[in-house]
């Protein structure tokens, strides 16, 4: 099985949760926490694909800006219609907007980081949205979720 079959099979359990949250919902972020806490063991198997993922180098091979990325996952029926993707940052990256939403699942690498004033865990964009992802205080290893694997890079729209 190839690193990229693991990690579908690891998150494939994310997912199958995901795909029930309203990412408009007002407390989207509670409610993926509420469903999906750190401490759950689909989420440390989570943690430990990403924090070997980036040590061995396949889970974000690309760097731009100081920030590696990959996609680990295109949209696809079995994944309920969401992308994967993972980037390992500490510091702002392209500002994009989300056309269906956003799911982010962050991991402290280093320091005590911060992902959009949060630390490790969920945030939840909703449909729409735009912002410039950043990360201060450390170094993050972070999920996305993207429905449809929609994500439009470019300056915030009027």
């Amino acid at each position: 099985m190839s690193d990229r079959e693991t990690a579908i099979q690891i998150l494939q359990p994310i997912l199958d949760v995901l795909r029930n949250i309203d990412a408009s919902a007002q407390d989207a972020t509670a409610r993926v926490t509420q469903a999906l806490p750190l401490d759950d063991p689909r989420i440390v198997a989570a943690r430990k694909l990403v924090t070997e993922g980036l040590k061995d180098g396949w889970i974000a091979p690309r760097e731009a800006g100081g920030i590696r990325f990959g996609r680990v996952a295109k949209p696809s029926e079995d994944l309920h219609g969401f992308s994967i993707d993972a980037v390992e940052m500490d510091c702002a990256g392209p500002g994009h907007v989300h056309p269906n939403g956003e799911f982010d699942l962050s991991f402290a690498l280093e320091g005590a980081p911060m992902f959009e004033g949060h630390g490790e865990g969920w945030v939840v964009l909703p449909p729409g949205s735009w912002h410039v992802p950043t990360v201060t205080g450390g170094r993050m290893g972070i999920l996305y979720f993207l429905p449809g694997g929609a994500i439009e890079f470019g300056p915030k729209p009027n």
